[in-house]
């Protein structure tokens, strides 16, 4: 037994001069050359000397890619802190004084680092903060860039080498 079934094709597009309708009203428009400072998209590229804008968002990356991957170092995380309005109620997040990150050595003692820019300063609620954990036997110190992290952890007896 034979069966036929017509097969079903798209109908054809039909042609369209440039300006009918259903393109009238829509001129066609070419793009201008983009300058120097502007992507393919027309965006305006920032220049390398934006990248320091908020010089501590930096240090605070650096720092913790630093603890990240130093050997004495078991675990470490951002602390986030502050206050934001919600609606008309008003949150604060973290505590007073609260280390920019927190994390644990893996001799199990506790990690606080504050992260300051180039020409920052603590805060006199950091620096009791910094040495309530060195009181309790903790490590905490304030850093700028890596190689102050670096330094302190190997001052504190941080080295994972085999002490």
């Amino acid at each position: 037994m034979r069966i036929r079934v017509k097969h079903q094709t798209a109908p054809r597009a039909k042609k369209v001069q440039i300006g009918a309708a259903p393109f009238r009203g829509a001129p066609i428009r070419t793009c201008p050359t983009p300058e120097l400072e502007t992507d393919l998209l027309g965006q305006e590229i920032q220049s390398p000397k934006r990248k320091n804008a908020k010089p501590e968002a930096a240090a605070l990356r650096e720092v913790l890619q630093a603890l990240t991957a130093h050997p004495a170092v078991a675990w470490v995380e951002r602390m986030n802190s502050g206050a934001a309005k919600v609606g008309n109620r008003f949150i604060r997040f973290g505590w007073t004084g609260c280390p920019d990150v927190l994390g644990q050595l893996k001799d199990g003692r506790l990690l606080g680092v504050e992260v300051k820019a180039a020409k920052g300063k603590l805060r006199p609620a950091q620096t009791i903060f910094l040495e309530r954990i060195c009181r309790a036997g903790g490590v905490a110190f304030m850093a700028r860039d890596c190689l102050d992290v670096m330094r302190e952890l190997d001052r504190t007896g941080g080295k994972q080498d085999g002490n």
